[in-house]
């Protein structure tokens, strides 16, 4: 049976010191875990709109979306899955804080990337990208 995909994205988004842009989960699906900030894309949406809306929306920060760096499928419930492209996004305004979809955000150093509880396969997903910070 063909499973509906539902259409998300995704922002790597980096500091000076090449930290990356990370939310803590308010909500299921991962609730409590780490991870890149983004999600549906809305009807009528390109994906460098619904990124830069998902960015600002979790994280109080402006973005200028960038190119794409990769797409992975996720399971999501009621037999669905998340088809999800990640961007490349770079800050040019706001002011960081979390946002309604988030507990917590922050950028964060390889080190403190590697003590976090992440979201399921983020970081060998990241590793194979060369998108880890730091």
């Amino acid at each position: 049976m063909e499973r509906d995909r539902v259409d998300c994205v995704g922002a790597l988004v980096y500091d000076d010191q090449r930290r990356l842009l990370l939310v803590q989960r308010a909500n299921e699906p991962g609730r409590g875990l780490w991870s890149l900030p983004g999600g549906r894309v809305e009807p009528g949406e390109d994906d460098p709109t619904a990124v830069a809306r998902e960015v600002e929306e979790e994280t109080g920060l402006q973005v200028r979306v960038g190119d794409l760096v990769g797409e992975v499928e996720r399971e999501a419930p009621g037999r669905r899955l998340y088809v999800i492209r990640d961007y490349e996004a770079e800050p040019v305004g706001g002011t960081l804080r979390a946002g309604d979809d988030a507990d917590d955000a922050r950028f964060v150093s390889r080190d403190e990337f590697e003590n976090l509880p992440t979201a399921t396969l983020l970081a060998s997903t990241l590793a194979q990208w060369n998108a880890l910070p730091g």
